[in-house]
């Protein structure tokens, strides 16, 4: 049986998001767009350091500042090893989100109330946004979708969104106290369902997926804000 997450009602997400520094709000509390045909036109990840072919991806950045987004230049995905030993400390390049996502008004309500979130947690200020669609399979038999383990991204707010969750089994969310001995694990298994993480405070990973079926798959959309720039060599 699947331990299911602890709901958060949007009236009390801000409040309960500062006390425990991670929320979790179920999909009735968002609107469904309909996005899924951009996750299966995803294109493989070449980057796994582990040699895995489960991963598809594509990759995104965002300004929001004063209630607009605007797309900001492409460029690589970069993290520094503190914050992701497997995949820290290099420059990794995806294609770009489509332009129909990207140009979805779904898409540009979702990163507005993002901000607000983080706005609502740090303060209002500018907020330097990357998202990444995410298709984890289980073509080898297994998937990954934190092959870098528990983990903190070096961002301000992290939200995960499940998109799709098919025929698979596994892939268990797991957050900690980053400072502490507190922890929680559940699963998302609910298409919709987004989990909201303030990333000074916790850790988190997923657990591996292995299929329940054929065409195993589990579809996220993984957004990150942060305050004072995009993450780089040079920050």
């Amino acid at each position: 049986m699947l331990l299911a997450p602890p709901l958060t009602t949007l009236a009390q997400l801000d409040a309960v998001l500062q006390r425990q520094g991670h929320a979790v709000i179920d999909a009735t509390a968002l609107a469904q767009p309909a996005w899924l045909a951009c996750w299966d036109r995803l294109p493989p990840d070449e980057h796994l350091r582990d040699g895995g072919r489960y991963r598809r991806r594509r990759h995104g950045r965002f300004v929001v500042e004063g209630g607009v987004v605007t797309p900001a230049p492409h460029r690589a995905h970069w993290q520094p090893v503190e914050y992701n030993a497997l995949h820290g400390g290099i420059e990794r390049w995806f294609e770009p989100i489509e332009p129909a996502l990207v140009n979805d008004a779904a898409w540009q309500r979702l990163l507005l109330w993002l901000a607000e979130r983080a706005s609502a947690l740090r303060g209002p200020q500018t907020w330097y946004v990357e998202a990444h669609p995410l298709r984890i399979d289980t073509t080898d038999g297994i998937g990954r979708p934190t092959p870098e383990g528990a983990h903190r991204d070096g961002v301000d707010l992290v939200a995960v969104l499940l998109v799709a969750r098919v025929h698979v089994k596994g892939g268990e969310t797991r957050v900690f106290e980053a400072a502490g001995p507190q922890g929680l694990r559940f699963t998302m298994s609910a298409p919709w369902t987004m989990l909201l993480l303030d990333d000074a405070r916790v850790i988190h990973e997923t657990t591996p997926i292995q299929p329940d079926g054929p065409g195993g798959h589990r579809d996220t959309l993984v957004v990150t804000l942060r305050a004072g720039g995009f993450q780089g060599p040079a920050s």
